[in-house]
């Protein structure tokens, strides 16, 4: 394909990220509802205040619906699957039709299952299979190096913000820092979709306090915001 434009990479790392968090927003709900349904009812909470939200949902039936299927709340799978879609659709041909198929049948299960009278966790679980599907597609049809590489930072940019917001352990940080630093070594030299080599410094300072990572979780977060800094933002990127 050669040197992608600014606009047409920053799409493609929108890709990644958009589809990356409804997969892991998904995997985190549902730990999450295990434990409010089992003993921890405001567990909900906590997961708001890591994303520095308020509690306007009146319990936890409420918010898990809302951050599952509400397409208006940004934070939801259902709103992320939209914005990937979105993207993918202008990126059909590099992406390749199967790949978007793929997109369109998550979006179509996680509809379906809004008013499913399975346990949550059991009716969203082929939802996991399509996503899987999706990065199959990539890894398949993409044969661009530059394409697949961008949408990979885009996927692991995204894991690791959940990751630190969300106070994973610090084996699950360094596994996908180290995935993220595989990918940035990958990027073309000659692409203009660069990454912030200041950025990515704090980010290895941050992963160097090893099990103490917490205490640079902020540093680490606003460095991932801004790791492809300075960068157009295209219509369906932020």
């Amino acid at each position: 394909m050669g040197t992608i434009s600014i606009e047409h990479g920053d799409r493609l790392f929108w890709l990644g990220r958009y589809t990356e968090r409804a997969y892991t927003t998904l995997k985190a709900l549902e730990k999450l509802y295990d434990r409010a349904i089992d003993s921890s009812p405001d567990e909900y909470k906590k997961y708001l205040a890591a994303f520095g939200l308020s509690d306007s949902y009146g319990g936890k039936e409420e918010f898990f619906r809302s951050f599952i299927f509400d397409k208006d709340n940004p934070s939801s799978v259902a709103a992320s699957l939209v914005r990937a879609y979105d993207n993918g659709i202008v990126l059909r041909e590099e992406i390749s039709t199967e790949a978007l198929s793929f997109l369109q049948m998550a979006m179509d299960r996680l509809e379906s299952t809004k008013h499913s009278s399975q346990a949550l966790c059991l009716s969203l679980l082929p939802l996991e299979d399509i996503m899987f599907g999706f990065w199959g597609c990539v890894g398949e049809y993409v044969y661009d190096e530059e394409i697949r590489t961008i949408i990979e930072c885009g996927k692991y940019v995204e894991r690791l913000d959940l990751y630190f917001r969300l106070k994973y352990p610090f084996s699950a940080i360094e596994r996908e820092f180290g995935r993220l630093c595989a990918s940035l070594r990958n990027v073309p030299k000659n692409t203009p979709y660069r990454y912030n080599t200041k950025q990515l410094c704090t980010l290895v300072e941050v992963v160097g306090l090893g099990e103490g990572y917490t205490s640079g979780s902020g540093e680490a977060i606003s460095a991932l915001g801004r790791l492809f800094e300075p960068v157009r933002r295209s219509v369906m990127a932020g």
